[in-house]
């Protein structure tokens, strides 16, 4: 898995499935709290990883640090039957459940109930260190869903405040919106064009400090 140490693999699987799972539950939960039957319908109301976590997003996120899962089919015709702004309530669920993790996970280490830094162990990662990392991917997740492009969150949820016009934009782009991902996520694996260190790793760092410090 690249320069992953041994504690490094075991905290981003934990990780993943902690992170992932939440995440998605918070989308059906919200829907669900909206009047849509559908995520309950599709197994997707649950607390369990195995419904939610998507192969390949979850190798991206061990390897790379950013991923997705498996998205909570909603029927958006019962969400906005209760709310015009249903389906960015429920978009939106999911990035602020990876916030609210962060914020917990800082908790005790603010309080200065688990040191920061300590010494790694060989096959277990630190409490610190499992905690540190777990923020930083939480907020790495949030920051990468909320980037406004289809099929990530922050497409619908940006879409809720444009005018018509900016919508109709958006739904022309929506069937582009996985190869521009793709290409961005190239570009910067490369170097030469980083949007998603400017849109993600930057911001989730600043983010990071902030609430340890």
């Amino acid at each position: 898995m690249l320069d992953l140490t041994l504690p490094q693999l075991i905290t981003r699987l934990l990780t993943l499935v902690i992170a992932f799972t939440v995440h998605e539950f918070a989308h059906a939960w919200t829907a669900t709290q909206l009047g849509d039957d559908t995520p309950r319908l599709n197994g997707r109301l649950t607390l369990n990883p195995l419904a939610h976590l998507d192969p390949l997003g979850s190798l991206l996120l061990v390897v790379a640090g950013f991923g997705w899962a498996k998205p909570v089919p909603v029927n958006p015709y019962a969400v906005r039957s209760r709310t015009p702004s249903g389906m960015t309530l429920v978009s939106a669920a999911g990035p602020f459940s990876n916030l609210v993790m962060a914020i917990l996970a800082a908790l005790p280490l603010r309080a200065g109930w688990i040191p920061l830094f300590e010494a790694s162990g060989a096959v277990l990662p630190t409490p610190g260190g499992f905690l540190i990392e777990f923020i930083y991917i939480n907020l790495i997740l949030m920051f990468f869903n909320l980037i406004p492009l289809a099929p990530l969150d922050g497409e619908k949820v940006i879409a809720f405040f444009l005018p018509p016009a900016g919508q109709m934009f958006l739904e022309r782009l929506r069937p582009y919106g996985p190869m521009i991902l793709f290409g961005l996520v190239f570009l910067g694996s490369l170097g030469s064009f980083n949007i998603i260190g400017t849109l993600v790793h930057q911001p989730a760092i600043r983010l990071l400090s902030l609430l340890l410090t």
